[in-house]
């Protein structure tokens, strides 16, 4: 195996955030299941910007985010994901350049718009998301550069881009890709809206072999498993998957592999926001934290330390450097 030119490589969706505080009562006015994630369509997407109220408008997409944590925590990150050549599709190349991502997906010159993902924010710091996929859907194998996949450590691939046939076919040559070269390939589950449209074929990448890290939340987890009773699912997942990491908000996380289960805590925080991009950001930490061969508990830490400076301010993009935030806290990245 030939040294890597990137710790990460991620593909997923390419998206820009359109981001608002908002009452309870709003989501109850137009049917949103709080804290959930909805798929809409263009007139859709319309129609809820007009009712919206101020909005912050930043670049996101959850391995978007991810690729952004890495490389603000000092490491080396790539991303495919693909975009329209338009307004919103030019910012969020702009964006995540600007940070130090390698992006060199073509953008498309044709269909449909620039993706977009409405968060309404509520006073709990709790996130809805409504999200026009747009150009997202285009993205096929012919996207997925070989070389890159190759020259990376850990391709992460995100659930939410598990939908259209094309994007399917794009991760199994992304998998194929790794996998030859002896890399590594990590998924996240990314929300449970996503298990539950495709529990059986996320197991099967899972017993198959095509997964070497696997990412959820509590939640995920009892979606993946069909059960209420979480130790019953971490059990599960402990027969299945090699390595895996689960967060539990407040509770922190754990990591679980063939030989035991590690509990590790939140990193503590002054106030909480926004919880967008929680996730992501501790993913950021944890896959950067294992190539550079942390201890799962370690690894974990620089998920949670990554994790608390996005939830205190809005938006899924860190505010500050969080390879000296990691410092502060005792951690030293090379």
């Amino acid at each position: 195996m030939t040294s890597s030119k990137y710790d990460v490589l991620g593909i997923g969706n390419a998206i820009v955030d359109v981001i608002a505080f908002t009452e309870d009562d709003f989501l109850l006015a137009h049917q949103l299941a709080k804290g959930s994630m909805h798929l809409i369509e263009e007139e859709q997407a319309e129609k809820l910007y007009q009712s919206m109220g101020p909005a912050t408008i930043i670049s996101g997409g959850s391995a978007a985010n991810t690729m952004v944590g890495v490389a603000s925590l000092g490491g080396s990150a790539s991303f495919i994901g693909k975009v329209r050549e338009d307004v919103l599709g030019q910012a969020f190349t702009h964006d995540i350049r600007s940070i130090g991502v390698q992006f060199e997906t073509k953008p498309a010159s044709t269909g449909l718009a620039t993706a977009r993902s409405f968060i309404l924010v509520t006073p709990d710091g709790e996130r809805t998301m409504n999200t026009f996929l747009g150009a997202c859907r285009e993205l096929g194998p012919d996207d997925i550069d070989p070389e890159t996949v190759e020259a990376a450590e850990i391709t992460y691939l995100e659930g939410y881009l598990w939908d259209p046939e094309d994007a399917k076919a794009a991760f199994r040559k992304a998998v194929s890709i790794a996998h030859r070269a002896g890399r590594k390939v990590a998924l996240t589950l990314s929300d449970s809206f996503c298990v539950d449209r495709y529990r059986d074929e996320f197991r099967a990448l899972i017993t198959d072999g095509a997964i070497d890290i696997l990412l959820a939340n509590e939640h995920e987890l009892k979606s993946l498993y069909t059960t209420s009773d979480f130790d019953s699912a971490v059990k599960a997942l402990r027969d299945e998957a090699p390595l895996a990491v689960v967060t539990r908000s407040a509770e922190g996380s754990i990591v679980i592999d063939k030989e035991g289960v590690v509990a590790v805590p939140a990193q503590s925080i002054d106030r909480l926001v926004d919880t967008t991009g929680a996730g992501d950001l501790f993913a950021a930490g944890f896959l950067l934290g294992h190539v550079r061969g942390f201890s799962h508990e370690e690894a974990a830490r620089l998920g949670a330390i990554a994790a608390a400076e996005i939830i205190q301010h809005l938006g899924a993009r860190p505010e500050t450097r969080l390879k000296d935030l990691a410092q502060e806290n005792g951690i030293t990245i090379s």
